[in-house]
C-alpha cells in the first residue's frame, strides 16, 4: 500500500482536470491533486500535503507527453498567477469548463448532458481584456537566472508588474503579457522606468510606507481610448510628480485619454482611492457593445472580456424572450449593462444595486443611449427585493427575473423572494458554478431548468460563466 507522507516522489496518471483546475490522479485509490499537470499525462510529482480524503503534490516532471498539450506562448507561464491553462489546446479547455458545469449542476433534477450546451468560445484568447491592474513593490522577485548569476542587481527594491503565482506579496516585473494590447505593455515598461528614476519609493507591504502603489490600465476594445489609473500613497512633492508622469505619458502615447490620480492612504492592498482627480482628458473612455455606448471611469466596474462578454448579454435577451410588453428585473445590475441590452425590447427594466456609484453609472449610460424605460435601486438586495414590487417607486412585479449575482451567490433571502415573486421565467447569470448549483436547487421548488450555456470569459484560465434558462413549473 502506498505511503503519502510530504516529501514521498510518486508516478501518477493524470486523469482529469478537477473544478478550480487542479489536475486529478489516483494512486491505490487514493485522490492526489497535482498542480500544473494535464490530463492524459504520466508524471513525477512529491506530496506537498496530505489529508484525509487526499494529497496535494509538486509536478516534477513530465513522463509522457498528452497530445493535448500546447508551448506556452509566454515567457512569463509558470512565474506569473495568471494563464494556469495555456499549455493547453483551447479547444480542449472549453471541453473541461462545459465538464465542470456539468459535474457542478448534474445532481439537480432535470440537468442531463443534452441540457448544458458546449461552451461558447472566447471572440479573442489573447488581447481580450479591457482592465489590467499592476502592482508597484519594494521587492521584486528575482528569476532563478537572475539568483544564479549572483550578481547585485540594480532594480531589485523597485518593481511593477503582477503577483508570482501562490504569493500575493511578491511581484515580478512583467515584460511582456499577452492578455492586453500592446499599448498597454509599451505604457507600463516606461511608467516602471519613470517612477524608478522618481526618487519616490514603491510601497512596501511589510512596513506600509512607500507612494507607488498601483497603476491600472484600461482601453476600449471598439474605441481604442485607453485611461490610465494611478493609485499612489500620501508624501511630500507627490502630486507634483504625478502631474509631471501624466504630461509625459500625454505626450509620449497618442492613444492615452486620460490619466485619473487617486490617493489611497489605507492598508487594504486594493486598486481604488476615496480621494481622486483627473490629471488630463475627461476622466473616463467609453466602450460600444452592438449599438449601445458605455461610459467607464476609473472605479466603474465593466466586464473585463467586453466582446466575450456581449455574446454572453444576448444569449441574456434570447433566454428573457422578450415581447415588448414585460416588466424585467435586473438583480445585481452594477452599472446597468445588462439591463441596456433588455430595455428596447421590454415595457419597463428595473434594476438592483448595493453600490450607489454604480446606480449613478447606470443612469449615465441610460441617458448616453436615450433609454428612458429604465429605473434603478440603490440597497442591499435581501433588504429591499420583498417590498420592491410595492414601493412609491413603481418598479411592478416582474414578467421575467435575471440575476447576476457575486460569486458567493444570492442570498437566500433573494432565493426565497424569487419564489415568493414568481415571475413567469428567471434567467440566472453566474460566474460560479459550485454556488449556481446551490441558488437553482432552491429554485427548482417552482423553476424547471431548461438550458445551461457554458461561456468562456477567461481563456487559459479555470474560471466559466453560464447563462440558465428557467421556466416556472405549470
Amino acid at each position: 500500500m502506498t505511503t503519502f507522507k510530504k516529501g514521498r516522489e510518486l508516478d501518477v496518471e493524470i486523469e482529469k482536470l478537477a473544478y478550480g483546475g487542479q489536475a486529478l490522479s489516483r494512486v491505490d485509490g487514493f485522490v492526489v491533486f497535482v498542480d500544473g499537470a494535464l490530463p492524459g499525462q504520466r508524471a513525477r510529482v512529491r506530496i506537498s500535503r496530505k489529508k484525509r480524503n487526499h494529497a496535494e503534490a509538486q509536478l516534477l516532471e513530465v513522463l509522457r507527453q498528452t497530445p493535448d498539450y500546447r508551448e506556452p506562448f509566454c515567457e512569463h507561464f509558470g512565474v506569473c498567477g495568471g494563464c494556469r491553462w495555456q499549455d493547453l489546446a483551447y479547444e480542449r479547455q472549453l471541453y473541461w469548463k462545459r465538464r465542470h458545469v456539468l459535474e457542478c449542476l448534474q445532481h439537480l433534477e432535470g440537468v442531463a448532458e443534452e441540457v448544458v450546451s458546449d461552451a461558447v468560445p472566447s471572440p479573442q484568447v489573447t488581447g481580450y481584456r479591457n482592465k489590467m491592474e499592476y502592482t508597484f513593490s519594494d521587492q521584486r522577485w528575482l528569476s532563478p537566472e537572475e539568483i544564479a548569476a549572483q550578481e547585485v542587481v540594480y532594480d531589485r527594491c523597485f518593481a511593477l508588474g503582477l503577483h508570482v503565482r501562490g504569493f500575493f506579496d511578491r511581484v515580478f516585473n512583467v515584460n511582456r503579457c499577452h492578455l492586453p494590447v500592446p499599448e498597454s505593455m509599451e505604457i507600463l515598461r516606461f511608467v516602471r522606468e519613470w517612477c524608478r528614476e522618481s526618487g519616490l519609493p514603491a510601497y512596501s507591504i511589510r512596513n506600509h510606507r512607500g507612494f507607488w502603489r498601483f497603476l491600472v490600465l484600461r482601453d476600449g476594445k471598439r474605441t481604442g481610448q485607453m485611461l490610465a489609473h494611478l493609485i499612489t500613497g500620501d508624501l511630500p512633492g507627490g502630486a507634483s510628480a504625478v502631474d509631471a508622469l501624466a504630461e509625459t505619458l500625454r505626450a509620449r502615447f497618442p492613444a492615452l485619454s486620460t490619466v485619473v490620480h487617486s490617493v489611497n492612504t489605507s492598508r487594504a492592498q486594493v486598486a481604488v482611492g476615496p480621494v481622486s482627480r483627473t490629471c488630463f482628458g475627461p476622466g473616463f473612455i467609453e466602450e460600444r457593445l452592438e449599438d449601445l455606448t458605455f461610459r467607464i471611469s476609473a472605479h466603474s466596474f465593466f466586464q473585463t472580456n467586453p466582446l466575450g462578454a456581449e455574446a454572453l448579454y444576448r444569449t441574456v435577451r434570447e433566454f428573457a424572450g422578450l415581447t415588448g410588453v414585460e416588466t424585467v428585473w435586473d438583480l445585481y445590475c452594477g452599472t446597468g449593462s445588462i439591463a441596456l441590452f433588455l430595455a428596447r425590447r421590454a415595457r419597463a427594466v428595473a434594476g438592483f444595486e448595493a453600490v450607489a456609484e454604480a446606480v449613478e453609472d447606470a443612469y449615465r449610460n441610460c441617458a448616453l443611449n436615450g433609454i428612458e424605460n429604465c429605473r434603478f435601486r440603490v440597497g442591499d438586495l435581501k433588504d429591499v427585493i420583498g417590498q420592491a414590487s410595492d414601493a412609491p417607486a413603481g418598479l411592478g412585479r416582474p414578467d421575467v427575473v435575471v440575476t447576476d449575482p457575486p460569486r458567493a451567490g444570492m442570498h437566500p433571502k433573494v432565493t426565497a423572494a424569487l419564489l415568493q415573486l414568481a415571475p413567469r421565467r428567471i434567467v440566472a447569470v453566474s460566474c460560479n458554478p459550485s454556488t449556481l448549483a446551490r441558488d437553482l436547487s432552491l429554485l427548482q421548488e417552482r423553476y424547471r431548468i431548461m438550458e445551461v450555456r457554458p461561456f468562456d470569459l477567461f481563456p487559459h484560465t479555470p474560471h466559466v460563466e453560464c447563462v440558465v434558462r428557467l421556466e416556472r413549473k405549470g
